[in-house]
């Protein structure tokens, strides 16, 4: 890949990605989200004025999802419209062999998500339930570091971690580092088996890896991710600022308890559930 694309998509992933584009969604014009650019302007003045390190600023936009399996579990078709909304919105193909099964959002049970819980007498409701599964866009991303391309990497203006399919060359480093088993490799032309494609994003090829992106596509348009809009007006996925205390996501986690995967690895995973 060139410099000016990489340019781009730095600049892409910084602002654009980061929600400019999408007031509805991610509240830029929050203290939160001010008060990092702020922040580091006082604190660079006081370090110059006293000659000691000023307090760390605020951080930025950090993006995350609440999926709330009660809500799923009431309305289990939920999730197969979320399912379905994502591959549409992806092209994601429908293999047949399961070995070359493509997965961005997709049904686990719970003993599978989360196998450090205890499934030990787990009520009926939850044994039964499938469960939403997809890239936990971790805040410490173990697939960045094991990437020898920069294939996947952090969006810093977002917490994204997203995927550039043109400098992925296909080595699955970065599937043998994620904990959370959330990226599918191309064993064979994933083309012909896309059912109805999607012209406003690129279909892949053999030999690379993908995964959920958080749609970050949409997100500079304005748009919810597919998912979040498949299930609108549920509540069943939240998705919006972690770090914006007076987002929608944020009043939920505030009310809520909810549990990650595996978060005693140190990942720190911004997807949360509510069982």
């Amino acid at each position: 890949m060139d410099k000016q694309r990489r340019k781009f998509l730095k600049i892409a992933g910084a602002t654009a990605l980061a929600g400019i584009g999408a007031p509805a969604l991610i509240r830029l014009t929050s203290s939160t989200a001010l008060a990092a650019e702020h922040g580091a302007a006082v604190g660079h003045a006081a370090e110059a004025a006293h000659g000691v390190p000023a307090p760390a600023a605020p951080l930025g936009v950090r993006l995350g999802m609440v999926i709330d399996m009660r809500k799923i579990t009431e309305q289990p078709e939920l999730l197969d419209n979320a399912i379905a909304a994502c591959n549409y919105a992806h092209n994601i193909p429908q293999f047949d062999n399961r070995k070359s099964e493509i997965k961005w959002i997709w049904k686990a049970p719970f003993a599978n998500v989360f196998p450090v819980e205890s499934s030990y007498h787990l009520a009926k409701s939850v044994e039964k339930t499938d469960f939403a599964v997809l890239c936990n866009h971790c805040d410490n991303p173990p697939c960045v570091r094991a990437c020898p391309t920069q294939a996947t990497f952090k969006v810093k203006g977002n917490g994204i971690v997203a995927m550039d399919f043109h400098r992925c060359i296909g080595c699955r480093f970065c599937m043998a580092a994620c904990p959370y088993g959330a990226r599918s490799f191309n064993w064979e032309d994933p083309r012909p088996y896309i059912k109805k494609y999607n012209k406003d994003f690129a279909s892949r090829m053999r030999g690379v890896v993908e995964k959920c992106n958080f749609c970050g596509e949409r997100l500079a348009l304005g748009q919810e991710p597919a998912c979040v809009e498949a299930c609108k007006g549920t509540g069943a996925i939240v998705f919006g600022d972690l770090n914006d205390a007076k987002s929608e996501i944020r009043q939920v986690l505030d009310k809520e308890f909810t549990i990650q995967r595996n978060a005693a690895l140190g990942t720190k995973p911004s997807v949360f559930y509510i069982v």
